[in-house]
């Protein structure tokens, strides 16, 4: 589809993913999530059939999962320890393929933390904490 033929049939990995937030490189992430959509609308006019498309607004949605110490420097980053309270910032998905091709980056704006918790249960050694990102737009594959 690119022109590009896979070498050796390599494909991106979770272990090609850098993810730095606010400029630093996370490296207590293990999971993150992003997504945009946006409104496509069928124009009706004579006939049965939509005679155009409208597009309207693109909502972003995002979910980045943490170990805890990694929320915890977060934290301490805060103005009163909220990681809601911490001002806008860039998360910046790089794609660093070992194989030496293409570096990719996706990057997010105006990120802003949601919600943030905590569960443990016995037999625990670690948690991870799922925290849900308000993002104001994607830069895809830039």
């Amino acid at each position: 589809m690119n022109g590009i033929p896979l070498i050796n049939g390599v494909e991106y990995s979770w272990g090609d993913i850098v993810a730095t937030i606010a400029g630093m490189v996370a490296t207590g992430i293990t999971g993150i999530e992003y997504s945009d959509e946006q409104e496509v609308t069928d124009n009706y006019g004579a006939g049965r059939y939509p005679v155009s498309r409208s597009k309207g607004r693109i909502t972003c949605t995002g979910k980045i999962s943490l170990y805890m110490s990694e929320v915890k420097a977060l934290e301490r980053m805060a103005p009163n320890g909220r990681l809601q309270d911490i001002p806008a910032f860039p998360i910046v998905v790089s794609y660093v393929p070992t194989d030496g091709a293409k570096v990719v980056h996706d990057k997010l704006h105006n990120v802003q933390f949601k919600n943030n918790g905590r569960t443990w249960k016995e037999g625990d050694t670690t948690t991870v904490v799922d925290l849900d990102l308000v993002i104001s737009h994607i830069d895809w594959g830039k």
